[in-house]
C-alpha cells in the first residue's frame, strides 16, 4: 500500500475523533503539569486547551475532523520516514557488526586471495552416486 493510499483510507468515525479528542486532550493536560511542575507560566494555556479538545470530542466531535486529518497525515509521513531510517540503522548496525566479529575471529567468508601459482580457482567436486534419500533431502 502506497502513502497516498494510506492518507486517503484514514478513517474519521465519530469514534475515532473522541479518541482522537481524548489522547491529544490527554496529552496537553500532561504537558500542562510539566510545565507547571517545572514552574513556566504557560500551563494556563496548555491545560484550557486540553480541556477544550476533550469537550469538543465527548459532546461535539464532528469539529475536530480538520485537526484530525492533518495530524493523521503528519503520522503517516512521519511512520514512513522513519521506518526506513529505523530499518537502514538495523540494517547497517547489524552488518558492521557480523563484519567486526568475523575479522576478530578471523573468519572470511570469501577466498579472495590470488595465488598466481594455482591454475583455477575452480572447487572440485567429487563425484557420488546418488541415493534415492538424497532426493528427499537435497540440503
Amino acid at each position: 500500500m502506497s502513502i497516498l493510499d494510506e492518507i486517503l483510507s484514514i478513517k474519521s468515525s465519530k469514534k475515532d475523533l473522541r479518541n482522537f479528542g481524548w489522547v491529544i486532550g490527554i496529552a496537553c493536560l500532561i504537558i500542562s503539569g510539566i510545565m507547571l511542575f517545572k514552574g513556566n507560566a504557560n500551563y494556563i494555556a496548555y491545560a484550557i486547551a486540553g480541556v477544550v479538545v476533550i469537550l469538543e470530542g465527548v459532546i461535539l466531535p464532528i469539529l475536530l475532523i480538520p485537526f484530525q486529518k492533518i495530524w493523521m497525515v503528519f503520522a503517516v509521513i512521519m511512520g514512513f520516514i522513519m521506518t526506513r531510517v529505523i530499518l537502514a540503522i538495523l540494517f547497517f548496525f547489524i552488518l558492521s557488526l557480523i563484519s567486526l566479529i568475523s575479522g576478530i575471529a578471523g573468519k572470511r567468508f570469501l577466498d579472495m586471495k590470488i595465488d598466481k601459482s594455482k591454475k583455477s580457482y575452480w572447487n572440485k567436486r567429487e563425484v557420488k552416486e546418488f541415493t534415492k534419500e538424497q532426493y528427499d533431502r537435497q540440503f
